[in-house]
């Protein structure tokens, strides 16, 4: 039987808790670290991520009752659009939130690399971010296209079964030139960049890759402005988007900043920060829809 790979010890308080809590007691930071296993967290909550998988499963899959699915998602589209992660406990494929997904994944891995490989958990963290940009550069099918969703909620959400037993509808939805979104297109394209970053010394093949289609996304998302719900109608009644697009094109111009070194990209959201919002007011919410506390972080460091 394989050793159980060490998890860091309960007393171990990771360096962002820590950062919050220099204002507390002592007995209270201690009593909290005893009260929680972060590591056992962390561990779990990537977990998840494979329940979540759609698509054709790996032999390294942990989550065992979980099979194939999802194989046949875009075919009557001609495109191949399987993988990916489903959404909750249903199984559409919703872009925006599954982009936003693996843009927080990959900050955290930016940010904290080294106390998550402490926790063992390094290489579960990098395969939940590739499951999602290898389906992004699958769904990403030419530079002005890319899709959207599939599988139909109003549907989905009137039964209840197994992805591997799906008798709901795949239909696939996409955004073009004459269907804009702006904001999926930023948020994808922060999503690839971010990777792209997490992916540079270790894999930078693939880094490069994932930078082509968050350069390529931004462009089209910027040049073809509109928020994807009006392009995709059926998404309304479960991820509208209510911020607008304007967040999410500043949110992927910061993470192709970071990703390039490119002025060009700092100029953008520096110059567009103030007409796109974000600026003089308070940010009370930081979601797949709401950016601008992200940027406002990103911007200060």
């Amino acid at each position: 039987m394989a050793m159980e790979k060490p998890r860091p010890n309960a007393l171990t308080i990771p360096r962002f808790i820590l950062h919050f809590s220099l204002c507390l007691p002592l007995s209270t930071i201690f009593a909290s670290a005893q009260a929680f296993d972060y590591g056992d967290a962390l561990s779990k909550s990537l977990l998840y991520f494979e329940a979540q998988r759609s698509g054709r499963l790996p032999y390294s899959q942990r989550v065992t009752w979980r099979h194939h699915s999802g194989l046949t998602d875009g075919l009557e589209q001609g495109v191949d659009l399987v993988g990916g992660y489903y959404d909750a406990g249903d199984h559409v494929k919703f872009g925006l939130p599954m982009a936003f997904t693996v843009t927080m994944l990959s900050w955290g891995v930016v940010e904290y690399a080294e106390e998550i490989a402490g926790a063992g958990e390094l290489e579960h963290a990098l395969e939940a971010i590739k499951w999602g940009t290898d389906y992004f550069i699958k769904a990403h099918t030419s530079p002005n296209v890319l899709w959207a969703e599939v599988g139909d909620g109003d549907t989905d959400h009137y039964c209840w079964q197994r992805p591997e037993d799906m008798t709901t509808s795949r239909q696939a939805y996409k955004i073009d030139e004459n269907n804009p979104g702006s904001d999926l297109a930023g948020e994808t394209a922060a999503a690839m960049a971010a990777a792209a970053i997490v992916f540079k010394k270790t894999n930078p093949h693939y880094a490069h890759l994932l930078l082509h289609h968050a350069q390529q996304l931004f462009e089209f998302g910027d040049k073809y402005r509109g928020t994807y719900d009006r392009s995709v109608g059926v998404v309304k009644s479960y991820y509208a988007s209510v911020s607008g697009y304007m967040d999410e094109l500043l949110w992927a111009a910061l993470w192709l900043y970071k990703a390039t070194d490119n002025e060009e990209y700092l100029k953008y959201a520096i110059n567009k920060a103030h007409c796109f919002g974000g600026i003089g007011w308070s940010i009370t919410e930081f979601s797949w829809d709401v950016k601008y506390a992200g940027l406002q972080i990103i911007a200060a460091k």
